[in-house]
């Protein structure tokens, strides 16, 4: 890590850890961090809900097993479950062109 005056290049550091763009062991780690920022998305909006995960598997007819592989980025679940999880807690998926 640098210190108080020096720049830090975010990117060379990513290279570094992770291999150069386009490398598959870089598409690994973005694919990766895709699916933990996504579960961590998933889990606050749980939360926010005030809902368990054993209150959140029910109304989806899950198991609280499979709520908590997904919020801890160990499962990706289908779009159609996705959109089952964010009914279930009374919100919805918009899909906005960028």
């Amino acid at each position: 890590m640098s210190t108080k005056n020096e720049i830090y290049d975010v990117s060379a550091e990513l290279a570094s850890e992770f291999g150069e763009m386009g490398t598959e062991a870089r598409s690994k780690a973005t694919a990766k961090a895709w699916e933990e920022y996504n579960a961590q998305i998933l889990l606050d909006a749980r939360k926010n809900a005030g809902l368990t995960q054993a209150e959140l598997a029910a109304r989806i007819g899950a198991d609280k097993g499979y709520i908590s592989r997904i919020e801890r980025g160990l499962t990706v679940p289908s779009v159609a479950t996705l959109y089952k999880i964010a009914a279930a807690m009374g919100l919805t998926v918009e899909l906005i062109p960028m």
